[in-house]
């Protein structure tokens, strides 16, 4: 990884929509050059695809719920099966196995406060292995930097 490669990844993580001709200009390579470094890089893995950003709450998401879970058991079978039943629900577009006191952060998009409650009676309170389920709900989201930025500096060229 080198700055060129960096400034690549700045500018995908800006725009996934940003042509070879606008990412070739940002590293000061041709697209030929360019196309060969994206091309790299999706091989190496370190650029695993491409996707829209949406706009939750035009789409009529107004409430992101932040949930921890906690599970009776750390047999890997029982987390395996957790992981299996919590990527199926809808709405759910983070878990994360995590240390400390819970087992599980997760991130769940809702229409509101009312969705939540029925997604948390019909999905979440039936997960296996679950023994204790706590729910806080963002206020306000803090504008964040890319990945890209927050990896390597908002200024990676």
């Amino acid at each position: 990884m080198d700055r060129i490669d960096k400034t690549i990844l700045a500018t995908l993580a800006a725009d996934a929509r940003a042509s070879v001709s606008q990412i070739a200009s940002a590293a000061g390579l041709s697209q030929s050059a360019c196309t060969r470094r994206i091309q790299a890089l999706e091989a190496s893995g370190r650029i695993k695809g491409y996707a829209a950003r949406l706009g939750r709450r035009a789409l009529g998401f107004h409430v992101t719920a932040l949930v921890d879970i906690t599970l009776g058991t750390q047999v890997e079978e029982d987390l395996a099966a957790f992981e299996q039943e919590i990527s199926a629900i809808d709405g759910v577009v983070e878990c994360a196995l995590v240390s400390g006191s819970q087992d599980y952060r997760i991130k769940i998009l809702c229409r509101d406060l009312d969705d939540y409650e029925r997604l948390h009676r019909e999905h979440l309170g039936r997960l296996p292995g679950v023994i204790t389920i706590n729910s806080s709900f963002v206020l306000r989201s803090v504008p964040t930097r890319s990945e890209a930025d927050a990896l390597f500096g908002s200024g990676a060229a």
